[in-house]
């Protein structure tokens, strides 16, 4: 069944934030943009460099409106010394949120269960608390933080934008569709 649209169920979580063990529930993700980052865990390959990447752009995300929440199976405790010894991630200024107990990758879809890791998985999650982009994938394939901020950018468009649709490669300021009988079969 498809996250799509529908609301995020509550939970409870533990984060390490700016130097401080801050809690993390599904009201933390209402009231803004939100973006669910999720990663097999700590002190692993890839991971570092994907946090990297969301450092980098989290200025865009901010102006934009969103928090970046990256997500993996480890504690909040792991994510202090990842954050402290790996020089990638000591660049986060986002919260680095822990589920041992595996409950944020099950309700997610992003839970390995032989292995008690998670998939790569990124969510946008809109000011309601509603899913409007799900992405999973395999853990060897790590993600580009500017496709997310596109994504965000498109949701946020057509959230404002009623009757709108954001074609293939919209970015921000280009032109969208209004779906209509006159269009179809003309593209």
């Amino acid at each position: 069944m498809s996250l799509i649209n529908t609301e995020i169920k509550p939970f409870k979580a533990q984060a390490f934030h700016n130097g401080k063990f801050v809690p993390v529930t599904e009201a933390s993700l209402k009231g803004e943009w939100s973006i669910l980052v999720f990663m097999p865990a700590a002190f692993t390959f890839n991971c570092p460099t994907e946090v990297e990447d969301a450092a980098e752009h989290y200025a865009e995300f901010q102006k934009a409106g969103a928090e970046i929440y990256i997500v993996t199976t480890d504690t909040h405790f792991s994510h202090k010394v990842w954050h402290e010894t790996s020089p990638a991630v000591g660049k986060a200024k986002f919260p680095l949120v822990g589920d041992p107990t595996h409950a944020l990758t099950r309700m997610f879809g992003v839970h390995i269960e032989e292995e008690g890791l998670a998939l790569r998985g990124t969510f946008i999650i809109d000011p309601n608390g509603l899913v409007k982009t799900a992405e999973i994938h395999d853990n060897a394939i790590a993600r580009d933080m500017k496709e997310t901020l596109r994504k965000l950018k498109a949701a946020q468009f057509v959230a404002n934008n009623p009757g709108q649709v954001c074609p293939a490669k919209w970015k921000e300021g280009e032109k969208t569709l209004a779906p209509s009988l006159d269009l179809v079969g003309k593209i």
